[in-house]
């Protein structure tokens, strides 16, 4: 992947067509088109708060192709506008989905979910106020493995071995709350400091 001399941050290539349909994309734009799948596993287990074999190995298969889509976006070319797009809605649709659907069936409580629905939607209309801008904020290593310890918060909640382990999911999904917090504010920290 190619670096902007301007910033030092990898450069975002725009490929109209071929950009939209490569491999990376692909994988991004298929789990948007499965999360619905997803949603019905945990909303049909409600008698098991949600949990089943089903959810929890469908979830794991989307945590690895998110691992994965950005290795394969660099080995075929970059990254490109539309993946740059693609990938964190993604990754907002299957977390929040699953969250509201985990908190529909009575698994967890609504707080933490109402937390993390508010901080993205904060970031990403301070996100959209920095484009217009024309500002561009990198992301933290932290903030880049927000998502999956999201992830991995929702994959134990639907994990049936956990159904009466409740402590275990609370305990997740406030770890999973705290990471969100605290790279939502690093994010308004380091976008003030550039708007500076």
């Amino acid at each position: 992947m190619e670096t902007s001399r301007t910033t030092g941050h990898p450069e975002v290539r725009s490929f109209p067509i071929a950009g939209l349909a490569s491999p990376a994309n692909i994988i991004t734009f298929s789990r948007i088109m499965a999360s619905p799948v997803l949603f019905w596993l945990i909303l049909d287990a409600e008698v098991s708060h949600g949990t089943s074999w089903a959810a929890f190995v469908l979830g794991w298969i989307f945590g690895v192709s998110d691992l994965f889509d950005g290795r394969i976006a660099r080995a075929t070319g970059g990254v490109t506008r539309s993946g740059a797009f693609l990938d964190p809605l993604a990754d907002k649709i299957v977390v929040i989905g699953c969250a509201v659907s985990l908190v529909s069936v009575g698994r967890i409580h609504w707080l933490p979910v109402a937390i993390i629905i508010l901080r993205e939607a904060w970031i990403s209309i301070i996100r959209v106020g920095y484009a217009r801008q024309g500002l561009s904020v990198p992301a933290r290593p932290l903030a880049k493995w927000k998502a999956f310890i999201q992830g991995i918060a929702l994959v134990l909640a639907v994990m049936p071995t956990l159904e009466d382990q409740q402590w275990v999911v609370n305990g997740a999904i406030w770890i999973a709350v705290a990471i969100t917090v605290v790279t939502g504010w690093q994010y308004v920290r380091d976008g003030s400091a550039v708007a500076s």
